[in-house]
Formats: C-alpha cells, structure tokens, sequence
C-alpha cells in the first residue's frame, strides 16, 4: 500500500559510517541462527525510521539521516549480515501504517496499546519525558492544572502523546497538527493554551522562540520500543527483543545517546 506513505528510501551497506568508533567499543554478540530469516526475509533490513521524534532521529540540510533510531538498525543489520535500506518517514502514525503494512521490517515507537493490534513490541531501550510548554503568562503552573474545560492542547497527530491524553484527558481538548516537530509553531498560530511533546524538543522550541515556559515535572514518561509486524510471529519478536536486551547490557544504547548529545533521555532497565 503505497499510498500510506509520503517516504525516501535509502539503501547502506550494513556496518557503515553511522557506526564508525562505536561498535568498536560495544559486544558483538550474534544473533541465533535463522535470525535472518526472520528480521529479513527479503534479503535486506528495511527498518522505518520516524523523523518525528528528533531525540531519536533527524535529518540535516543536506538530507543526511541520523540518529539512536539509524545506529540501532545500523548494529542490527551489521548482525544479520544484510543490506539496511531506510524507509525515513516524518511522523509517528506513518511509522506505525508502514510496519503493520509490511512496507518495513523493523520501526521504532512508543510503547502504546492502541498500536499492539498489529506490530509486536520489544521492551524498551530508552525513556522519555512527555512535558507541558505555555506561554510565559499563562495562569498554569502545573501538570494537574491542565485538564479543565476550557483548555485546548496541541499534539502531533497519532503521536504518543495524542494516544495516551486521548484516554487520560477529562475536560481539556485536544487540537492535533501533522507532525509533532510542527506542534509548538501549530499551538501559537492557533492561539492554543498548552503544546504536549518530548520535552527536549520543546525546551528548543522555548529557546528559539521566546515567551515560553515548561510546566515543571512530566505527564507522562513514553517507552521507546523497537517493533516489527505481529504476523512474523513470537519466534522474531524473541530475536529482535533479545537484540535490544544486548544493545542496552552493552552500553550500546548509551554511548549512541550521548554521541547524538541527548540529554534528558533514560536508558531502559533491563528485561529478562
């Protein structure tokens, strides 16, 4: 289904330049036989990255991709001994139609319910902070202060944060625009009360555009999950989740962290 998707295909050869100085400093464990099979059966890795959630991925001006999301499926198809090709997509819900369409092996995502119905989760790698922004006068002062009647809340469309204050919220409305790297932008140009998003992209929204302010705390924490479609079944979930156990014993995941400079982000406790 083609359709689903506004995307740029990419084609690497596996264990490029995205990990160079990396994997050097992490294990090499394998993956169990018939991993391949399994994670890629067509021969090469698709794995769908999400521009959505810049403190896991991102583009630059000249359209180079890079992020925890890249060297994760970077390691994973350097394992798997195939070719990696990037389905880039630029939001959240993309992400989602692409994998449980099979237009994708591999995606990365929050862990949520409303997406369990077709795509099988690993556990986490990372944890993220969901945060409140409003503007400087603004009578909120508080996480708990937000839901009332009145309130209009901007989030990226099939977000994380649109799929959990969907259920949560009792009084606030929600307003969605496309992707959540537009939302802090979309909340002023509709004169909405409160932006909901990563809070690292929004501290940079506070900083680039001035009258700004993070409510303290968080409302809710997301758990970064890599996933893969359910029809392949619980013997490549096995595989993949036992992937993302090693990418994290092995300080894998962190050293990616901190080489992309994120700060803020929780590496994900382990999971037997």
């Amino acid at each position: 289904m083609p359709h689903l998707l506004s995307r740029r295909r990419l084609v690497l050869s596996a264990g490029l330049a995205p990990l160079a100085g990396l994997t050097a400093c992490v294990s090499t464990a394998s993956l169990p036989a018939g991993a391949r099979a399994a994670l890629a059966p067509g021969g090469r890795l698709r794995a769908c990255i999400n521009l959505g959630n810049p403190i896991l991925a991102n583009r630059d001006a000249a359209g180079v991709v890079s992020g925890v999301s890249l060297d994760l499926a970077t390691l994973l198809a350097e394992r798997l001994a195939v070719p990696l090709e990037l389905v880039v997509v630029e939001a959240a819900l993309k992400s989602v139609d692409t994998v449980k369409a099979e237009l994708a092996d591999i995606g990365f995502f929050a862990i949520d319910p409303r997406r369990s119905d077709g795509i099988g989760f690993t556990a986490p790698y990372v944890l993220i902070e969901g945060a409140y922004l409003v503007r400087q006068g603004s009578d909120l002062t508080d996480n708990a202060q937000v839901d009332r009647a009145g309130t209009r809340i901007m989030v990226g469309r099939g977000s994380a944060y649109d799929l959990y204050l969907s259920r949560e919220l009792k009084a606030a409305q929600l307003l969605r625009t496309p992707t959540s790297p537009t939302v802090v932008d979309r909340f002023l140009a509709e004169n909405a009360d409160v932006a909901a998003g990563v809070r690292q992209q929004l501290e940079a929204d506070a900083v680039r555009l001035g009258g700004l302010r993070l409510l303290p705390g968080r409302f809710m924490v997301i758990e970064q999950a890599m996933g893969l479609p359910l029809s392949r079944g619980a013997g490549a979930r096995a595989m993949l989740a036992s992937f993302v156990e090693e990418a994290k014993a092995s300080g894998f995941v962190a050293q990616s962290l901190a080489r992309h400079s994120i700060r803020g982000a929780i590496i994900a406790p382990a999971t037997r």
